[in-house]
């Protein structure tokens, strides 16, 4: 079995074999891609082709590029290990019909892939997607031979970063009060280019990680590179509490998703969810646009549309329209959030990616991310405590709990859900997700997402509780009480 073309790319552990990331099977998907774009696009037309730091990534940068030459198209990469948001940024900025970037993002060590951009850098959908895949079969049953070391390869043009990084200057402010930041890329490639984003902006007073500060394919430091993961910022919200941080930022190996920190009233450091996050850059993006950014509000064509997920907090649903926004949910993935509608101000999903620079880069971003939460949120002004607690007051406390549920070995995900949906049909109302396989079931003040996994054999459970505005300590206590209750009925169905 050949790889499978997935969420805008495919993903898979280094090794020999199709079902593997290896010199053979990109060069398969580099050929399918080629053949695709030859299909719509004349001999020339120019693709960006870049990698981060992994382990293979360099030589897969190397295999895509010789292959995307070989069927006559102009090839560009940037010469060294950078960062997703550099090629989808760069897909626009130089005009290319698509992107191809190497990388696994936050997973284990022992995984690469490939991640597919179309015109205008966003991330491909259907039916693009699937045509690449049948390319992709077909070259898997013909054998597609691995270019020679020596074959033509790409024009290197390290300029992309430069650019880059001066576009996401130019779209975000400079802070009233510049921060004191603590930093890690968690091994990554973000670190010096998020810092060069920081300096540009007039945040100078930044300390990276030093364990973490430099790219390491075996991440070293820590069982997951995935800022979601507790263990993966134990060092930064240490180095943040020694240095007296204002902010503390988490940026994911290939630096497309940040996770931000924050010291409470009572001088812990903890980190936020995506979903906190999202809430107030949407408050504050709404209130105060960054540069360039469609200063209309209301009801018409040019009301800021600001997006997130269907198993994202219901938060925004009362926030955006109170700022004079529009919000738009759409299904899981960002090549859905940068397709919302326009003009697009925000987007973001609860796995901690946001797009604050829709027009620089139609994708997540975690490097602009945290340019603009240090040009806004944490720029003086009100604590982020402060800030969660006036959202509280205004639209209600949200309370959250957001599990993997895992299945038998051999079980079916489609079975699974179909029972769980029967078991919950006594819970509340259950009604079938628009476009996606999975549900939303619904009781008073509380409701649960469960959709599956589409990488690894289980149910994803999103449930979240709801007080009143101006919430009492009674309102949270009895929230929090529907939250436990509703997410034991889920574990309960799913388990059944």
């Amino acid at each position: 079995m050949t790889l499978s073309f997935g969420t805008a790319g495919v993903r898979a552990p280094l090794g020999p074999g199709p079902d593997r990331m290896n010199d053979g099977t990109v060069a398969m998907v580099a050929t399918a891609v080629a053949r695709h774009l030859r299909m719509r696009e004349p001999a020339g037309s120019t693709v960006i082709v870049g990698g981060d730091a992994r382990h293979g990534s360099a030589g897969f940068v190397d295999v895509a590029a010789a292959v995307l030459t070989a069927h006559g198209l102009l090839v560009v990469v940037p010469g060294a290990p950078v960062p997703t948001p550099v090629v989808a940024a760069a897909v626009r900025a130089r005009g290319a019909v698509a992107g191809l970037m190497v990388t696994a993002s936050h997973n284990p060590a022992t995984d690469n892939g490939i991640k597919v951009y179309g015109p205008g850098g966003a991330q491909i959908v259907p039916p693009t997607d699937s045509e690449i895949e049948q390319h992709l079969r077909a070259a898997a049953r013909e054998g597609v031979a691995v270019p020679d070391a020596g074959a033509p390869g790409a024009r290197v043009d390290p300029t992309l970063v430069d650019d880059y990084v001066a576009s996401v200057v130019a779209g975000l402010p400079t802070p009233a009060r510049p921060p004191r930041v603590a930093l890690t890329p968690v091994h990554g490639v973000g670190g010096e280019i998020c810092r060069r984003v920081l300096a540009g902006i007039g945040v100078d007073d930044v300390t990276l990680v030093a364990e973490q500060a430099y790219p390491d394919p075996d991440f070293p430091t820590v069982d997951s590179p995935n800022p979601e993961r507790p263990r993966t910022t134990m060092r930064l919200l240490g180095v943040a509490e020694e240095i007296g941080a204002d902010v503390a930022l988490a940026l994911d190996p290939d630096a497309d998703r940040c996770a931000m920190g924050f010291v409470g009233a009572d001088g812990r450091w903890r980190m936020l969810d995506g979903d906190d996050t999202g809430s107030l850059l949407a408050d504050h993006l709404l209130t105060s646009p960054l540069p360039g950014s469609v200063r209309t509000t209301g009801n018409g064509p040019g009301t800021p549309v600001v997006a997130s997920t269907i198993v994202s907090s219901r938060l925004p649903s009362l926030l955006v329209p109170a700022r004079g926004g529009r919000h738009v949910e759409t299904l899981t993935g960002f090549k859905w959030l940068v397709r919302a509608g326009q003009p697009l101000r925000y987007a973001y999903e609860e796995a901690i990616g946001h797009c604050v620079l829709p027009e620089v880069v139609a994708d997540k971003d975690g490097i602009s991310a945290a340019g603009a939460w240090c040009a806004t949120v944490g720029s003086g002004g009100r604590s982020v405590g402060e800030g969660l607690d006036a959202l509280a007051e205004e639209f209600g406390a949200h309370l959250r709990s957001n599990v993997p549920l895992p299945l038998e070995h051999g079980s079916d995900p489609a079975a699974a859900l179909r029972r769980a949906a029967d078991q919950l049909v006594s819970t509340g109302t259950v009604t079938p997700l628009d476009g996606t396989a999975g549900f939303r079931v619904t009781i008073p003040g509380a409701r649960a997402v469960i959709r599956p996994s589409g990488t690894e054999p289980l149910l994803k459970t999103y449930v979240e509780a709801w007080t009143p505005a101006r919430p009492s300590a009674r309102d949270r206590q009895d929230a929090a009480r529907r939250l436990v209750a509703l997410a034991d009925s889920v574990a309960a169905a799913v388990a059944f």
